[in-house]
């Protein structure tokens, strides 16, 4: 069962969302690029900043300057990539590797599908970080799709698409990205319901 507490997800907040939309768009910003773009206070910039960090979805470098003055730090969304690669992140999906071999152990009769070890460790990390994010994740393993229904960050069934989801869309394919394989995330199934929220996945390149 998922947490039933999104709001200590790092995805929860609103303010975290726009920070890390920012940084997928485009990567080394400086605190100060971001509260002018936010309007957010320096301090409350650098603490959503160091949640996000922890978290594993940002990481960070110090500028190189070849001029006089202190070098800056610079942020960018963790994609998975070499040159942006979460320490954390990658912690994180090795232990849900682990932790998913203990229970196909421990339940070798689980559906699995046709998938292989690296396409089941790719969902082991997609489906811990769901939870960890207040979703209760179906996956069916033949579709290729993780059932997210009904979303967990949508206040109003009302509600419309919000850059939420094109930001969470892209911290899966991060996610991925970093437990190597090859399962990609296609995005999200239209729905006609706002609160359905279906992932579909799909072997080959990632979508762009």
């Amino acid at each position: 069962m998922a947490s039933s507490h999104p709001g200590y997800s790092a995805i929860s907040s609103e303010s975290r969302v726009q920070i890390l939309h920012l940084l997928q768009t485009r990567p080394l910003r400086t605190i100060d690029e971001l509260v002018e773009s936010t309007g957010l206070h320096p301090n409350t910039v650098r603490e959503h900043l160091q949640r996000l960090s922890d978290d594993g979805y940002i990481v960070s470098q110090t500028e190189r300057r070849e001029t006089r003055g202190r070098p800056r730090t610079l942020y960018s969304a963790a994609t998975g990539d070499e040159e942006a690669m979460s320490p954390v992140a990658q912690r994180k999906v090795q232990e849900a590797a682990e932790r998913g071999d203990l229970m196909r152990r421990v339940l070798p009769d689980t559906d699995n599908g046709d998938l292989n070890d690296d396409e089941l460790h790719q969902i082991d990390a997609l489906v811990e970080n769901l939870i960890d994010s207040g979703f209760d994740p179906i996956v069916d393993p033949t579709d290729l799709t993780i059932d997210l229904s009904p979303c967990a960050h949508l206040g109003q069934a009302d509600d419309a698409p919000t850059t939420r989801c094109a930001v969470h869309v892209t911290l899966l394919q991060a996610i991925v990205t970093q437990a190597g394989g090859p399962l990609n995330v296609d995005g999200l199934r239209p729905a006609c319901n706002p609160q359905d929220c279906v992932i579909q996945l799909r072997r080959g390149s990632a979508a762009t």
